[in-house]
């Protein structure tokens, strides 16, 4: 029996939510998923929610109405995976603690908007980073604040010549988590859809989103 996926995607446009979602559904798709596309945070408040293995949320600065978010904690903490990248997971809904609490995290701030970076592996002992060493990034490199339960699989080091007031500060890029019986995985990388094409951050993202399926 092939797994199951919910991918929602929307909010702004600058993130290219829609061509984001349909590769994650690709990628999802070669791996046998049945793949479900909607672009209304409505799709969440679905009686059938927790039967997907997956949901992939693609939305970033956007709202949710509460019986949507009631209704999406209720599947993670019930079993369902929850997997997403950049803004588009930890960005989607500002006004909303209970949805960060899930995923471990929201943006805060990226200094220097696009900028070159480095990502070093910290966990390279862990299947979804197996192989992948530091590598160099050119992107948003996220500032955020996140929950110091998740298990860090990846960070970055500041600099700085942005605010001075935060050089060598150690953010985290690549993390998991459990909540409930679900599991949550997430990644700060993906700011458009062409940063799929760096290999790295495409092979993160899909083993990420494979490990978080149910």
């Amino acid at each position: 029996m092939s797994k199951s996926a919910l991918i929602v995607w929307g909010g702004w446009d600058g993130h290219t939510p829609e061509q984001s979602a349909q590769l994650v559904s690709g990628m999802l798709e070669s791996h046998g998923f049945a793949v479900t596309l909607e672009n209304t945070t409505e799709a969440f408040a679905d009686d059938g929610l927790s039967q997907f293995d997956l949901i992939v949320p693609v939305i970033t600065m956007s709202r949710i109405e509460r019986e949507e978010l009631t209704n999406l904690l209720a599947a993670v903490r019930g079993g369902t995976g929850l997997a997403g990248f950049h803004g588009l997971m930890c960005d989607s809904f500002r006004n909303e603690p209970d949805y960060q609490f899930m995923t471990g995290g929201q943006w805060v701030a990226h200094p220097g908007n696009i900028i070159d970076y480095t990502v070093n592996v910290t966990r390279g002992d862990d299947p979804i980073m197996a192989g992948i060493g530091d590598f160099p990034y050119r992107s948003e490199q996220y500032y955020m604040h996140f929950d110091p339960s998740v298990e860090v699989l990846a960070t970055t080091t500041f600099s700085g010549e942005q605010f001075e007031e935060i050089d060598g500060v150690v953010m985290p890029v690549v993390w998991k988590r459990r909540f409930g019986k679900g599991r949550v995985f997430y990644s700060s990388l993906g700011h458009v859809v062409g940063e799929f094409e760096v290999p790295q951050m495409r092979t993160i993202f899909e083993r990420g989103a494979l490990w978080a399926a149910r």
